[in-house]
């Protein structure tokens, strides 16, 4: 099984360990963005993953090539061209002290891209998903069109689509993120949130949950997601609840809602003791993608996808690097982590 995703990938620039970048005196250098850290997760677990993208051609280029394949995603369909790679800087919160992360990544390759960069009808030839998020068509004037054409023809073709909406203040507004948001909703199979998502695209709130105390009301949720699917014809929604006790500590969960049954199947809760919490919705959704295409229930493809994002925020750096048999060990209780031997 094939799974194609699209969008931009950064080089990432964080201090060691706790270091504040005001203290630094060095950078480790990683590189992930949304739908790479996807399709990353999805090779390390076993399947056929495509990223597309459009990288600038030199050196930096060449090293993104290099990091994807060194994980095993098929790099193939990347197009070259543009001025530079975007860069993201984060230093890690720990305690009360939350994450903070700063972009530089205006006029990057990828931002610049223009529709004839990407012949969807052979890219998505043979898929069978196709997985973006909103920061995507937040990046430039001609991404929202670019995204409308990857959905349409995934749809001409009968790939499946998965969207996480991911909205990002940084990049665009909630008024304009809503309305280029709504006119690919209609494309979209799958819709992954988190718990501020619905709310800040398209004003869709879970009532009785309050995201900086940890509250979370599971009728709330049901709500957004039973609304998300009636208002945009999507088939399953997804949201991720974080618990955020402090920024080493969180409760972590999901839900996963089907339309057409109108019932909504809740994970476990992991309390988790943070390493880096980047790429854990992203870890999510790859977890998703992969116990859909192996025709998981609801149950236990939700049940999948949290363990395999819980054990994310225990690894550095964006990529979740776990196999589906330790997805399934921690997803059937084993959540000890006492050594192996």
């Amino acid at each position: 099984m094939r799974c194609v995703t699209f969008g931009e990938i950064m080089m990432r620039l964080n201090p060691e360990g706790y270091y504040r970048l005001r203290q630094a005196d060095r950078l480790e250098v990683s590189y992930a963005g949304g739908e790479a850290n996807v399709a990353a997760s999805l090779s390390q677990l076993g399947m056929d993953a495509a990223f597309v993208t459009k990288l600038p051609d030199n050196d930096l280029g060449k090293c993104v090539v290099g990091e994807l394949g060194r994980y095993g995603v098929d790099t193939r369909s990347i197009v070259f061209g543009g001025p530079r790679l975007g860069i993201y800087f984060i230093e890690k919160g720990a305690s009360q002290r939350p994450s903070k992360v700063i972009y530089d990544r205006a006029g990057s390759s990828i931002a610049l891209a223009q529709p004839d960069d990407f012949d969807w009808e052979a890219l998505l030839g043979g898929a069978d998903w196709f997985h973006f998020t909103g920061i995507t068509p937040a990046l430039g004037e001609q991404l929202p069109r670019i995204c409308l054409d990857a959905v349409q023809a995934a749809r001409r073709l009968g790939v499946r689509v998965s969207c996480d909406l991911n909205y990002r203040k940084k990049l665009w507004t909630s008024a304009r993120a809503g309305e280029v948001m709504a006119t690919l909703m209609p494309y979209v199979d799958v819709v992954i949130a988190n718990e501020a998502d619905a709310d800040d695209v398209f004003g869709i709130r879970a009532e009785g949950s309050d995201v900086e105390s940890g509250s979370i009301s599971k009728d709330g949720y049901v709500s957004v997601a039973r609304q998300l699917c009636e208002r945009f014809g999507c088939k399953k929604a997804a949201i991720t609840l974080r618990e955020s006790i402090s920024a080493s500590e969180n409760n972590w969960s999901g839900m996963l809602y089907d339309a057409s049954s109108r019932q909504a199947c809740f994970s476990p809760v992991y309390h988790i003791q943070i390493v880096d919490r980047v790429g854990g919705g992203d870890s999510f959704g790859a977890g998703l993608i992969y116990a859909m295409l192996h025709g998981e229930d609801d149950q236990r493809a939700v049940n999948f996808a949290v363990a395999a994002s819980c054990l994310k925020h225990t690894i550095e750096h964006d990529f979740n690097l776990v196999s589906v048999d330790e997805v399934n060990s921690l997803a059937a209780g084993n959540a000890t982590g006492r050594i192996q031997r």
